[in-house]
């Protein structure tokens, strides 16, 4: 624009110029005519003067008419030229019109309210969407401080660049609505402005509003579902307790053999019922998104061969063998969810045991193929899987026969738990078999060693060039026997029954004989083994065998140890110089205490003092009895505050009891306050007194559970239904004071 204007000024200059030119020539011309008109008049005609005027005016006027011409060619080009500029500027400002409405029709068309107030709060500019939400027209609120009705407004923010965002729920006459709002500053002619861009959110509101409340209603759900799953553990598992306590009783009486049968049936039964229970409670659970791994230490060792030893009772029910291995190259301590892990060794060797009739189960762990990665293998000699059937089986509620034929019954859970808390914990599982040839389920599980512990805590025997010989007929176990005595140095020998074994006894020096209690009676009808010329004569034996300690000691066998075996117990049996004749000795008393029953023998001077907490007269019934049986004087109370009391006066007459079983559900003041109240009576300082050792006993073993009893200040738990030898293993670990209370 700028170089128009001075191509303009240009053109006029040289116009003006043109225009005094042709002005003085025109001039010039007309006085050279005048004075030549003049001399004519005087009479003094001259016709060259004459001439020489008319030729002068003829040339201006022919001038003039050239100028005249071009200054008319040269106006029709600059009225070209400005023609095409005004067309042009038209253009522009047509496409200008243009793209404001499409700008506007877009602004409007997705229903966002714009708004620009001024310093002072006067708006500026509003737009059509605005105007139609409050119901007014934009001359009647330009200039105006208008504000809009607000009945909730949310929390302001401000992003990096500047925008504040916030929400605001207001009035309108379609009801109300909820408003995001973003403003910016925005520069103007007259200074700084505030731009608010508002969207319309209700309904995205009202449907966050609605999943939140249906969240909230979801988890309310899965606590009363949490409630219920727990209300139905209790009261399942309570009479569960009786019936299984009760036939086990039973069976200690003496019976006839119809009578053994049915009392075995009921317990067997029980037994089942409850393993239907437990996979039921798991899988709600899990469906209830209750499945949590928490990461602590624990030792490897230990939980598999609990595992191990809690499903042994029902494999040798069944007359098969079940035993463990634990690699020694993996740390002493890992970290990781041991309850999880139980669960999924309990089940993976769980359905082993159903599907397997003879020969037996092995539970193997060992390195994985990469760094810090456990592998648990269970191997069974069952029935087999066929090969469409080993995917199908880790689904829920899918079996390997599904048919209504079917031999083994169950849910089909267990397996669907054991992978999804495999997978929760980054981990896999799989099934390698064939039909008749058995299965290796595996679950591998990324685990990390425990911080701060020794990388192997564990020190076997240096068993080198010693030579040992295994009578057994059980193979799984002997491999795994054999197995472990090698890794310690050891140099094995497998016999299959006694024949073979006394054929090998003369050939060689032996530095210890391991003989299952099966084959050992048969060695004992040979003869006197302690004639054999063997150091450490060491027989296997099942917990219900303890009975027969006596005869084996007196057969020549110095030294026994319970199946399944524990690595720990094998070493210090193998290691030890003089420990057999007192390992038997007081086996032999404890089965002697044990027959005699309560009060008699050892069991009136050696039984702890216990007090039961229990308001269930057949689980109370129940206590007393085994108790008695295991050589204990248990007193009963019905309720909580009747156990408080029982302590106090026991402490106060200087006899306080060694042990308390408390229930945790009980009328009047349950288990967990109850304990809160003994702490609280210890915490008084008293010279020369120890905390008095709670368990708790409870039909509840979830997570939640298990915490609140620690921290009510009970030392450990025991679950019902109650096993009898698990509470052996208890009571005698209490008596001992040699270990920590964790049952």
């Amino acid at each position: 624009m700028r170089a128009q204007r001075t191509r303009f000024r240009n053109k006029a200059a040289l116009i003006l110029f043109g225009r005094a030119v042709f002005t003085t020539l025109a001039v010039a011309s007309t006085a050279i005519g005048f004075f030549a008109g003049i001399q004519i008049g005087r009479g003094n005609f001259d016709a060259a003067n004459f001439a020489t005027g008319v030729a002068a005016l003829f040339a201006v006027a022919c001038a003039m008419l050239a100028f005249m011409l071009m200054r008319r060619r040269s106006l029709l080009r600059q009225l070209r030229a400005l023609q095409s500029e005004v067309d042009e500027f038209a253009d522009r400002n047509w496409e200008l019109r243009e793209a404001e409405e499409r700008a506007r029709g877009l602004i409007d068309a997705q229903g966002d309210l714009i708004v620009r107030r001024d310093g002072a709060g006067r708006i500026t500019y509003v737009n059509d969407a605005f105007c139609k939400l409050v119901g007014r027209g934009r001359p009647s609120l330009i200039g105006q401080t208008f504000a809009l009705p607000v009945r909730e407004q949310s929390e302001l923010s401000v992003l990096p660049d500047g925008t504040r965002v916030h929400d605001q729920k207001i009035d309108t006459d379609d009801g109300a609505r909820w408003i995001a709002w973003r403003e910016v500053a925005v520069r103007t002619e007259d200074g700084n402005e505030v731009q608010a861009v508002g969207r319309d959110v209700t309904t995205r509101v009202e449907a966050e509003r609605a999943l939140y409340a249906a969240r909230d209603q979801a988890e309310s759900a899965n606590r009363a579902k949490s409630r219920f799953l727990a209300m139905v553990s209790h009261e399942i598992r309570t009479p569960l307790n009786g019936i299984l306590g009760m036939a086990d009783l039973l069976l200690d009486t003496p019976l006839s053999p119809e009578q053994v049968t049915y009392a075995k049936a009921t317990k067997t039964s029980g037994e089942t019922l409850l393993s239907l229970i437990e996979e039921i409670l798991d899988f709600s659970k899990i469906e209830a998104g209750k499945l949590d791994v928490e990461a602590r230490p624990f030792a490897i060792a230990a939980l598999v061969e609990e595992a191990v030893e809690l499903l042994a009772p029902r494999a040798q029910a069944k007359g098969i063998e079940i035993a463990s291995f634990v690699d020694e190259r993996l740390p002493a301590r890992l970290v990781g969810d041991a309850p999880r892990l139980r669960q999924v060794l309990l089940n993976l060797a769980g359905n082993a045991i159903k599907f397997t009739e003879k020969g037996g189960v092995a539970v193997i762990v060992e390195p994985g193929e990469r760094v810090h990665e456990v592998r648990f293998r269970v191997r069974d000699t069952g029935v087999g899987l066929a090969p469409e059937d080993q995917a199908r089986i880790f689904q829920d509620f899918e079996q390997a026969d599904s048919s209504s034929t079917r031999k083994h019954g169950g849910t089909g859970l267990g397996l669907a738990i054991s992978r999804r808390i495999v997978e929760r914990m980054h981990g896999a599982i799989a099934v390698d078999s064939a039909p008749g040839k058995g299965a290796t389920f595996s679950a591998t599980v990324p685990l990390m060693p425990a911080p701060g512990e020794p990388e192997h805590a564990f020190a076997p025997p240096d068993l080198s060039d010693a030579a040992v010989m295994i009578v057994a007929a059980a193979e799984i176990e002997t491999s795994l026997l054999a197995r472990r005595l090698g890794r310690w140095g050891a140099r094995t020998c497998a016999a299959l029954d006694e024949e073979v074994a006394f054929a090998l006894l003369p050939e060689r020096r032996w530095d210890a004989l391991i003989v299952d209690y099966p084959l050992a009676k048969a060695m004992m009808a040979r003869g006197d083994l302690s004639k054999i010329d063997v150091a450490k004569r060491i027989v296997l034996i099942r917990p219900t065998d303890r009975h027969e300690l006596p005869a084996l000691k007196a057969a020549g066998f110095n030294g026994y140890l319970v199946k399944p075996v524990r690595a720990a117990s094998l070493a210090a049996r193998l290691a030890a110089s003089n420990a057999y004749e007192q390992a038997v000795a007081d086996a032999t008393d404890e089965a002697v205490a044990a027959a005699n029953g309560a009060g008699a023998g050892a069991g009136a001077d050696k039984g702890l003092s216990i007090l039961v907490a229990e308001d269930n007269d057949i689980n109370a019934l129940l206590a007393r009895a085994l108790l008695t049986r295991l050589g204990h004087r248990p007193t009963i109370a019905s309720d909580g505050a009747a156990a408080v009391e029982s302590w106090q006066a026991a402490r106060a007459a200087g006899a306080p009891y060694d042990l308390v079983l408390m229930d945790v559900q009980m009328p009047v003041m349950d288990g967990l306050e109850a304990v809160r109240r003994i702490r609280a009576a210890e915490s008084e300082p008293e010279l020369g007194e120890k905390p008095t050792p709670v368990l708790a006993l409870t039909a509840n073993a979830s997570g939640d559970d298990r915490d609140a009893v620690l921290a009510s200040g009970m030392d450990g738990l025991l679950v019902k239904p109650l096993d009898r030898e698990r509470l052996r293993e208890v009571l005698e670990t209490i008596h001992r004071a040699s270990a920590p209370l964790a049952a």
